[in-house]
């Protein structure tokens, strides 16, 4: 009997609605050259791939192969079917202009094996997009090795769907080529770093994932002990403690892609689980350590990338990134630093700015170059308002060069003179725009840093294509904690403090920690450990850890520390915060195979879920009446 090739939509959740794509329907036509269409064989070696759909070139052109992949697309050209199967390698076209036998539908997602012969694109039909696109398949079978149902979404690269949907059903999501490239990237990244460590002579190693609770730092996760009752083991916020006993035992090059855990709230550059490039070395200072991280970066970006960084990077310590730029991982690509205007008010007449300077405070201002004409009064107001956001009271303006007289709130305080003083001292210019705020030092440092990136956003100040690396040293040692009425640690109560002895005011002392900034992100800290038990314990004691909690939570810790501990360092940068910077990307999440949402909740798996009461027994839980009735994942 004849067979002809029908094309219809198949939806198998309900065949009376259409879809996006067209599945093929094979019914009978003429044709000496049938083209079989089936489920596939038993035997594996009938269907399985001896090509990838990115792999066919020109030089395939006359071979028999065997592709496996997804149905990408498909289209009807007057009788002659194409459809376009595509894995994570690429896509290929195939061409079914022949009968084919029995009744298989093919719809979109459809896994299939297609076997058939490489031929040249003719009549000026080649895809200068595709790599594959000189060529394509003439189908002599096609097997279907597993069909879909309706996908809830396309599978295409600009994609415009609610993020929930793109997270419950994230296989899919992952199916895109935008999702597969971030991911491929990402292993690139990890791969290249791995090298590099190796042949600096670091030595991989596991540290454990459960562990002992720590009162430092975020909150950690606790898994209840079945065979200890009442007892927990935490998961590691990261495994500073253990890479510190590695250098303790004599391993004195360590490194460890390792899974860290801290329950805290997220945003957009933080998920509860995540991984990082954690390293420890023996015999060393923050120097040594910067030189390594600075090798490891640039094969990294070389060989991942194709991108040379040029080293050393720059070293600033804590206090100049913080009077120059407000935050203390500052973006460099471009200017606009903040200025101090502290003597100049103490000597203007203008009463407020006068008074908080005298109390303590500071009055700081930033320049934005041409701002007079370029930042109307309408736009002014947006940035009073996110001044305030950031905790200023206030933000005063100033325009100095506007034709008939200067204009804004600080305008009457700026005439003759001390105008003249305030632009000399600002650095400013006729056609330039002032912008200050007045309060305390560290409010007055994140105001004006966060709306010095804000304009610089605003203005397309930022330049692309810049890689700018920066080494923040020398970070407070303590934090004051008014809350709980005691000193925190900046970084982690094992950062080694620039004065070993100790001595003075808490909120005076500077530690020998540092971050790596890279365009304004933090990538990691990292500082210069205690080696020496007595000024741990010193710094246990001024944290409020007393002798016995010290013993209770650190003994194994302080005694290991007096049994001959090297001078040690380490660092540790966020790969995925990373691999999200080198690809433009304003959130971690998509550079993460399955991520939790801002609530910490999988949708996909309905995670965090209520247990069985057995399960509880097991681990000596009983939840109070109401708790965990309604999933997380499901708010």
């Amino acid at each position: 009997m004849p067979l002809v090739l029908v094309v219809e939509w198949v939806d198998l959740d309900n065949p009376r609605l259409p879809l996006h794509a067209p599945a093929l329907s094979l019914q009978p036509l003429a044709s000496s050259k049938p083209i079989s269409m089936s489920t596939p064989s038993s035997a594996p070696s009938e269907w399985r791939r001896t090509h990838t759909c990115g792999e066919l070139r020109s030089e395939h052109i006359g071979q028999e192969v065997r592709i496996n992949g997804w149905v990408d697309s498909r289209r009807d050209h007057g009788g002659i079917y194409f459809l376009d199967v595509r894995d994570r390698y690429g896509l290929t076209q195939i061409v079914i202009d022949e009968a084919v036998v029995g009744e298989v539908k093919v719809g979109p997602e459809f896994v299939l094996a297609v076997h058939g012969k490489v031929a040249a694109r003719e009549g000026g039909n080649a895809n200068k997009k595709l790599e594959t696109g000189d060529v394509e398949i003439v189908a002599n079978r096609v097997e279907v090795l597993s069909t879909s149902k309706t996908p809830p979404f396309e599978v295409i690269d600009d994609l415009d769907t609610a993020i929930e949907t793109r997270l419950r059903y994230r296989y899919i999501d992952l199916r895109r080529r935008p999702m597969m490239n971030n991911i491929a990237h990402r292993a690139r990244f990890t791969s290249a770093m791995r090298r590099a460590f190796d042949d600096l002579g670091f030595l991989e190693i596991e540290t454990p994932v459960l562990n002992r609770a720590t009162p430092e730092g975020a909150r950690d996760y606790l898994v209840p002990s079945r065979v200890h009752p009442g007892q927990f083991y935490a998961l590691p916020q990261s495994p500073q403690i253990f890479k510190q006993l590695l250098m303790c035992s004599g391993m004195d090059r360590y490194y460890q892609v390792a899974r860290c855990f801290r329950d805290e709230d997220l945003r957009a550059d933080r998920q509860p689980e995540f991984t990082q490039l954690d390293m420890e070395m023996s015999f060393v200072e923050e120097e040594d350590v910067f030189t390594v991280w600075e090798k490891v970066l640039v094969r990294t970006f070389k060989e991942a990338m194709q991108i040379d960084v040029p080293t050393p990077f720059p070293r600033m310590r804590w206090s100049e990134a913080m009077e120059r730029f407000g935050l203390d991982k500052p973006d460099t690509r471009f200017g606009m630093e903040l200025v101090s205007a502290d003597e100049w008010a103490l000597q203007s007449e203008f009463s407020v700015f006068k008074s908080v300077v005298e109390d303590g405070g500071r009055v700081m201002g930033i320049v934005v170059a041409g701002g007079r004409d370029g930042i109307s009064r309408g736009q002014l107001k947006p940035l009073e308002k996110r001044a305030k956001e950031f905790g200023a009271k206030g933000l005063a303006w100033w325009k100095p060069g506007l034709e008939g007289g200067a204009a804004g709130p600080l305008a009457r305080w700026c005439e003759g003179e001390q105008g003249e003083r305030l632009k000399e001292r600002m650095g400013a210019t006729d056609e330039d725009l002032l912008l200050f705020c007045a309060d305390s030092r560290d409010v007055t440092w994140r105001v004006l840093g966060e709306l010095r990136l804000h304009l610089a956003r605003q203005l397309e100040l930022i330049p692309e294509g810049h890689w700018d690396f920066l080494w923040v040293t020398h970070f407070p040692m303590f934090e004051r904690d008014e809350e709980a009425g005691r000193w925190t640690s900046s970084h982690h109560p094992f950062t080694a403090p620039e004065d070993w002895e100790l001595a003075g005011d808490p909120a005076e002392m500077d530690s020998r920690a540092y971050d790596l900034v890279l365009n304004g992100w933090e990538l990691g800290s990292g500082s210069v450990r205690i080696h020496r038990g007595d000024v741990q314990q010193k710094v246990f004691g001024l944290l409020g850890i007393d002798e016995a909690q010290q013993q209770q939570k650190f003994g194994f810790f302080l005694e290991a520390l007096s049994y001959g501990t090297p001078p040690h360092a380490g660092f540790a940068v966020g790969i995925d915060r990373l691999v999200a910077l080198t690809l433009g990307l304003d959130n971690i999440r998509d550079v993460i195979p399955f991520p939790k949402t801002t609530s910490a909740a999988d949708l996909m798996c309905a995670a965090p879920s209520a247990v069985e009461p057995v399960q509880l027994e097991d681990v000596h839980i009983q939840l109070r009446p109401g708790v965990g009735a309604k999933p997380a994942a499901a708010e």
